[in-house]
């Protein structure tokens, strides 16, 4: 029996999974424990979770595996250094704090003081983790696989073949060019400056239009063989000591990636004090349509390569999922799966699942298929039954009423009619999700349906800016009576078009460019939410519900307490937490 323990350590989106015979047990992100989002450091809590869900303790770990590793593209590293005037303090300070991170074991010795570890740590390079974590928990036998990124061990995008067990690295995008800082860049440009905030721009781009595309391809040159080059008088990240990227207690961020010779091209910048213009709106879509340009020049020239159908897709920029619902319709590929934790989380993943192939050699066969995201922590019947009475005061003086609901479709049926009558859901059941998106287990649900029911969400929780989008949860047999498409979409992580005769049946979910970012919902997957939407589409003739992440500017809730806390203090209507149903 072989354990292997994979981590995102010491960056942002800390995250743990472990992995059983080629068997994904568990996987969490830190941030859900900590309470602060994207928090970076050494998953400590994250790791604990992952033991208790098996029954097992560090000794039982044969492997750990880190998606980082210092000796990765070192030749390139040490000649950048010698040529681009960057301060050998800043090196002395960078070196050291690698050296810190590089001390696996003490930290899993100090996380857990009375376990002992005498298992071995893998330093797996960061795209590779990337690639692994889409293609080797995938449902293709072959397929292209891509990572594209910010920046991981000196790189920013990778691709390679997956076949079977077996994952090449054939070609790489170095340090400094890089697509996830182009678009990092354009957000903080536009005003968005937290570490994040890149799906902001998603939000606007549909409301914008692409005139400054030609000027942006003075920022992104595009090469024939796919590959992109950033023209770096525009950016700061490459010289001196770059953009300063750092982890303070648990929060990361960085410094300011555009350069002053930006504004000449595109215009002022926007100050995020200031209001959104037209301006702004188009250089979101000019963004946008430049991110495509590359990203679909990149993926045709793969396929023309490796001449295969299948596509799995990694990395942070894996989050465009507006990109992501194009690869269909703007590439020869034909299948496509994307990693659900797409970011530096998902990692933790590739880490593990590259590991386990590695030291398992050819006894190592493939037969794990990540279809579904739901591998956190849950609670039980009893745990939710002592939160709920901790609170009872507080749930009287909120005028609330309750009762326990056994029956799963009485249970489904009332909240069905509750989300119907306009009332605010919040849902939560079995295992935390995997990844950025709730799906269906901590979500907060309404009524695709009504137009108003965004400014209602904003108003009563979310508190957030009106261009962004609500997502629709619909039936997988559904999909192709609603959507563009008839795809498995099951992480939320591309964008179609909806149906043009149905866009005013359901206006909540629908964008202002006609799309929607759609999760599809499986019996096999989630049985007591495909019953939920299914008992709503009996109740309405619509088989889709609105669904956001249950949060009021925080990690995703992971404890009922959680869920709880977020229910009372806004103004949410209902609370069902397993199978207590609460109303104000």
């Amino acid at each position: 029996m072989t354990y292997v323990l994979g981590l995102n350590a010491y960056h942002a989106d800390a995250a743990a999974c472990l992995v059983k015979d080629g068997d994904l047990v568990a996987a969490v992100e830190e941030e859900r424990f900590r309470r602060i989002k994207h928090w970076g450091g050494f998953p400590s809590e994250s790791i604990r979770y992952c033991l208790d869900e098996a029954g097992i303790s560090l000794t039982d770990i044969g492997h750990v595996a880190v998606n980082s590793d210092n000796a990765a593209n070192r030749w390139r590293k040490f000649a950048y250094v010698l040529k681009s005037g960057v301060r050998p303090s800043y090196v002395l300070q960078r070196l050291r704090h690698r050296g810190e991170r590089a001390d696996v074991a003490g930290n899993l010795q100090r996380t857990l003081p009375d376990q002992k570890f005498t298992g071995e740590v893998h330093a797996v390079e960061h795209h590779l983790c990337h690639l692994a974590s889409a293609f080797l928990v995938s449902p293709f036998d072959k397929a292209v696989a891509v990572s594209v990124d910010g920046f991981g061990d000196f790189s920013s995008a990778a691709w390679g073949l997956g076949q079977g067990g077996r994952l090449t690295v054939d070609g790489r995008v170095y340090f400094p060019h890089s697509l996830g800082v182009f678009y990092e860049a354009m957000t903080q440009f536009i005003g968005f400056p937290h570490y994040g905030d890149e799906y902001k721009v998603m939000g606007l781009a549909p409301y914008g239009q692409p005139t400054l595309v030609d000027q942006m391809k003075e920022i992104v040159r595009l090469k024939d063989d796919g590959t992109f080059a950033l023209n770096l008088r525009y950016f700061r990240h490459a010289s001196g000591e770059g953009a300063n990227y750092s982890v303070k207690e648990g929060i990361p961020s960085g410094g300011r990636l555009w350069s002053d010779a930006l504004p000449a091209l595109l215009g002022p910048a926007r100050d995020p004090s200031a209001p959104l213009e037209d301006h702004h709106r188009n250089i979101a879509r000019s963004a946008q349509v430049t991110y495509e340009n590359a990203f679909f020049n990149l993926l045709t020239a793969l396929h023309k390569r490796y001449r295969t159908d299948s596509v799995v897709i990694a990395g942070g920029c894996a989050y465009n999922s507006v990109a992501n619902g194009k690869i269909l319709e703007r590439s020869p590929f034909k299948h496509v799966y994307v990693q659900s934790a797409g970011g530096d989380a998902g990692g933790a993943i590739g880490a593990a699942f590259a590991t386990w192939h590695k030291v398992e050699g050819d006894k190592a066969r493939r037969h794990f298929v990540m279809d579904h995201a739901y591998w956190g922590p849950s609670a039980t019947p009893e745990q939710i039954a002592v939160a709920v009475a901790r609170r009872r005061d507080d749930f009287e003086a909120a005028g609330c009423k309750m009762m326990r609901i056994a029956d799963e479709a009485t249970l489904c049926r009332r909240t069905a009619a509750a989300i119907a009558e306009g009332k605010v859901i919040g849902w939560f059941q079995g295992r935390l999700e995997w990844g950025p998106r709730a799906l269906g287990n901590r979500s907060i649900l309404g009524d695709p349906r009504r137009a108003d029911m965004k400014d209602i969400l904003n108003l009563k929780i979310k508190r957030r800016e009106s261009f962004r989008p609500f997502a629709p949860s619909i039936l997988r047999e559904a999909v192709k009576d609603w959507f563009e498409t008839d795809d498995d979409v099951p992480f939320m992580m591309q964008v179609f078009k909806i149906k043009a005769d149905k866009r005013k049946e359901i206006p909540a979910v629908t964008h202002v460019d006609g799309s929607g970012r759609l999760q599809t919902v499986t019996w096999a997957g989630n049985p007591r939410y495909a019953r939920l939407i299914e008992t709503f589409g009996e109740i309405t003739g619509v088989p889709i519900v609105l669904n956001t992440s249950f949060n009021e500017n925080e990690p995703v809730v992971c404890k009922p307490e959680e869920a709880i806390d977020c229910f009372l203090r806004t103004r949410m209507d209902v609370l069902v937490l397993g199978d207590t149903f609460i109303e104000r």
